[in-house]
């Protein structure tokens, strides 16, 4: 069975609380944890942000916004193991290796946030290297991995395929300050790169893109991977 770990991103879940998309991924969810020893790693999203910055108006320093933020993200964890019941195993992770036993059971793992100044990406990394996952997949809210911001740079190119060596001169630019949103920090694209565990960016506003991705049903985001390898398909495909 093949091994999965997805870095769910909080604007993804919950863009807030009142539009959370926690039972449109709750099937997505478990129908993947049928074909895949599975574990997901869950953002802050803007609940996260909220918090971190009512923190700051308070004086609070920027590792205590962390430690907040953490919080936020193992609550989310939390929701997520409600949508998911029986199909999940019934505690959130605490860090990686905790993760990492309670894999193999046919459950979906989850886990949130572990260290301050480390994204969830990040987070998602470490538990992929140590799990010797096959695939990383990176659910955000945009639909790949960009030259530059393409928010801000209508020039901006995405990647349809990337080397690790592309992926790392390319993850420099984000904030590390807590709650920074990026596509990926350079920390997650560091452990990539040195375990060579192959990563795929996806719009994670579309929860069933990732079963179609994983199949190969289609082609989207991005697919970072060492030249002439290719991890897709991983998965049968989802029924219509």
């Amino acid at each position: 069975m093949a091994r999965v770990v997805i870095s769910l991103g909080g604007s993804v879940l919950f863009p807030s609380l009142e539009t959370h998309t926690l039972l449109s991924y709750a099937p997505v969810l478990k129908r993947l944890s049928g074909q895949a020893d599975l574990a997901v790693v869950v953002g802050g999203g803007g609940e996260a942000r909220r918090y971190i910055h009512a923190a700051r108006e308070c004086g609070a320093d920027e590792a205590s916004c962390d430690e907040i933020g953490i919080l936020v993200t193992r609550l989310n964890a939390a929701l997520l193991l409600a949508a998911l019941g029986d199909s999940a195993y019934p505690k959130v992770a605490r860090d990686p290796g905790e993760a990492v036993a309670y894999m193999g059971r046919q459950k979906v793992v989850l886990m949130g946030g572990v260290t301050p100044a480390q994204t969830t990406d990040a987070v998602a990394a470490v538990l992929a290297e140590l799990s010797r996952a096959d695939i990383l997949v990176n659910l955000t809210s945009v639909d790949g991995i960009y030259s530059r911001d393409p928010k801000t740079d209508p020039s901006a190119r995405r990647f349809d395929r990337m080397s690790f060596d592309e992926l790392l001169g390319v993850a420099g630019s984000g904030g590390l300050e807590a709650g920074s949103n990026t596509v990926l920090d350079i920390v997650a694209a560091k452990v990539i790169s040195r375990s060579r565990i192959p990563l795929l960016v996806l719009d994670g506003r579309e929860p069933r893109l990732i079963e179609d991705v994983l199949a190969g049903k289609k082609r989207a985001g991005t697919l970072v991977s060492a030249p002439g390898k290719d991890p897709l398909p991983l998965l049968r495909a989802a029924p219509p």
